[in-house]
């Protein structure tokens, strides 16, 4: 028995052997309040009655449902095994699109994923997954732009957003053009707004994304990407399907960016 509860046991003992509580109290610099609790407390058929009782409330009516926190677990792991942003303010965006109520703070994210040990990051460099995409010519400046959607990206406010990259594969000038969505009109705003600073290309090289192509609704019409390059006489070639990850060079801006807009380092507003 630690120095501690060997003195709350001795000054309950003095108490009911009849010494004065005053007394007690001045002789071990405590006041009479500790005295009676521990006098109340005193269980002489439980010898764990000296030990310090858990503070925890027995109830908690603010803590954040179990339902909630596994849908949080399983949007963490969603977002990660797909290479998206999965820091908090990416699920919590998550939650509201799949309109989960009440969405926990920011704050409560965290601490869930904090104590589901959910707090890993990536590492190690990006890996090719091995698929061979068409090499297209790339001898003079706007011969070929490789272009790649990356998002969506997070800043504080909560602001969400996307990103077209674009490369041109003989000099490896670079472009970039912010989006508020992955809508067509987004996806060709931000192509022309590239092309202004860059030249319009000979042959635009994109993977198989849905905004690229086309439309959930009409898969197999031309999209405004595809109307576009035809009106300029622009040669568009999409990546083999199903691959997906980028078209090659545009990766190492992709991944640049995604380091930079993490939701772990928020930008301001």
């Amino acid at each position: 028995m630690s120095k501690l509860l060997k003195q709350r046991a001795g000054a309950v003992a003095r108490y009911f052997a009849g010494e004065d509580p005053a007394r007690i109290c001045a002789s071990l610099g405590k006041t009479t309040r500790w005295l009676y609790k521990w006098v109340a407390r005193h269980t002489p058929e439980d010898p764990a009655w000296v030990n310090d009782q858990s503070r925890q409330p027995l109830s908690s009516p603010s803590r954040t449902p179990v339902e909630i926190e596994a849908i949080v677990e399983m949007v963490r792991l969603s977002l990660y095994n797909k290479g998206l942003f999965c820091g908090n303010q990416a699920i919590q965006w998550e939650l509201r699109d799949m309109a989960v109520h009440p969405v926990p703070s920011l704050s409560t994210i965290g601490r869930i994923l904090r104590r589901r040990e959910l707090t890993h990051r990536r590492t190690g460099r990006y890996i090719p997954k091995g698929k061979k995409y068409p090499e297209l010519p790339a001898a003079a400046p706007n011969q070929t732009h490789q272009v790649d959607l990356v998002g969506p990206c997070y800043l504080t406010g909560p602001i969400r957003f996307y990103s077209l990259h674009a490369i041109d594969t003989a000099i490896n000038r670079c472009g970039i053009a912010p989006m508020p969505s992955r809508a067509a009109q987004s996806v060709l705003d931000a192509v022309y707004a590239v092309w202004r600073r860059l030249g319009i290309p000979e042959n635009l090289q994109v993977d198989n994304e849905m905004a690229f192509f086309g439309s959930p609704a009409h898969p197999r019409g031309m999209g405004p990407l595809i109307r576009l390059c035809l009106h300029y006489g622009v040669h568009l070639w999409f990546i083999p399907r199903p691959s997906r990850g980028g078209t090659g060079s545009s990766r190492s801006s992709t991944t640049i960016t995604s380091k930079s807009f993490s939701p772990r380092s928020p930008w301001p507003p």
